[in-house]
């Protein structure tokens, strides 16, 4: 076990290399209303630049998920956190609109990134048979990076001097010391070849992989759009509706949503990945329910509740889903199917949130959430259905 040391160290240290990146995603998230009064833009436009962020993350999960397979681990993820260090500059010299936009898409770019190369390089960093913890070290570097950002923003913002400036200086340094940890850090790619060779690879969907990719790919939607949600117009909100006006607090809600979700992530072990499925649509419907009671009765406690139970429901859903798509994927396709999987995940990052911000000025805040619930709990139940019909195979 002594000998297991140095690879365990690195492992959790690659872990907080990722978790850094992952953090500088959602810092924006609580000061949203603070950029609004600074800059006078509408709720529809405070979707669209979170949403410019899943953008990023698409592209590079289209155009080169798989260059840390061609050139090695460490060059792809100090890409990521250049371009991190660069939205945090971006948004620490922010005097318009124009710098924020800039900022969430290097953002997205930087989790493109991380997304897969951070994963598989948390894992490799591991010893030997160590693949199930590495594999909770990835899940809570990333869900728990996304929980920390809206946390560590609303902190700095409400109780220290220059909020929309301290959070972004703070990341940096985080972002500086993770470069210098990673430089530290072995390479595992032993076979590494020129970055001409990397070709854009389109995902594709074999044929047998059609029956659980239906319901995993709108589980996997309605659960990130929910996210989308929760990290983009919650904050105003709350603010509106609640009187919310603590960001710390704003922070913290946001926050539990992305803890939940690593909760539900770890319980997948026990659950199995072919009930976690199926259980995971059930949790984002009732976290869903009680969004929609948190709106209708503008109870605080409800829109805690519905972050805790519907990050549970994501996190089971989607390891459930990717689970799920493995162990019905052909090898030599696997990786692609992932990637579609992706894609779908992150598109209902965006298009759901920007659908909300479109709403919000005829409808107001409040309905649009609703008619977005409605949609959502429409989609998530189809899912259901089709599971009850048509099982995940419980080998998966």
């Amino acid at each position: 076990m002594a000998g297991d040391r140095p690879g365990w160290r690195a492992c959790v240290l690659g872990g907080a290399v990722f978790a850094v990146c992952m953090t500088g995603t959602t810092l924006p998230t609580p000061l949203y209303g603070l950029y609004q009064e600074e800059f006078g833009f509408s709720e529809l436009t405070v979707t669209v630049v979170y949403a410019v962020y899943a953008f990023g993350v698409i592209g590079v999960l289209l155009l080169a998920g798989n260059v840390s397979d061609v050139v090695g681990r460490r060059p792809v993820l100090l890409c990521g956190l250049g371009c991190a260090a660069l939205s945090a500059a971006c948004f620490l010299g922010a005097t318009g609109l124009g710098w924020l936009y800039a900022g969430r898409l290097l953002s997205g770019l930087s989790a493109g990134l991380f997304t897969g190369a951070a994963t598989a390089f948390v894992m490799e960093l591991a010893p030997p048979g160590g693949a199930s913890r590495a594999t909770f070290v990835a899940t809570a570097a990333n869900m728990g990076g996304l929980g920390c950002g809206p946390l560590l923003a609303g902190v700095l913002s409400q109780y220290a001097a220059g909020p929309l400036l301290l959070p972004f200086a703070v990341h940096l340094a985080l972002v500086a010391g993770s470069a210098v940890v990673l430089l530290g850090l072995p390479e595992t790619v032993r076979e590494r070849r020129p970055l001409s060779t990397v070709r854009p690879r389109r995902p594709g969907l074999p044929p047998r992989v059609h029956t659980v990719f239906g319901p995993a790919a709108i589980a996997s939607f309605v659960g990130f759009a929910l996210f989308g949600v929760f990290t983009s117009v919650s904050p105003a909100f709350l603010a509106q509706f609640l009187n919310v006006q603590n960001r710390a607090l704003s922070g913290l809600v946001v926050a539990l949503a992305f803890f939940a979700s690593t909760a539900g992530q770890l319980a997948v072990g026990r659950v199995g990945a072919a009930r976690s499925l199926p259980w995971g649509c059930a949790g984002l419907l009732a976290g869903l329910a009680l969004l929609a009671g948190a709106l209708h009765w503008d109870l605080l406690a409800l829109v805690a509740l519905s972050a805790v139970v519907g990050g549970a429901g994501q996190g089971l859903a989607f390891r459930g889903a990717l689970s799920a798509l493995a162990g019905v994927s052909p090898a030599g396709e696997r990786a692609g199917v992932i990637s579609m999987l992706f894609v779908v995940a992150y598109a209902g990052i965006s298009v759901p949130v920007i659908g909300v911000g479109v709403l919000a000025g005829p409808l107001g805040l409040r309905d649009a959430g609703l008619v977005f619930i409605t949609c959502m709990a429409v989609l998530v139940v189809t899912a259901a259905v089709h599971l009850l019909r048509r099982p995940v195979p419980s080998g998966t």
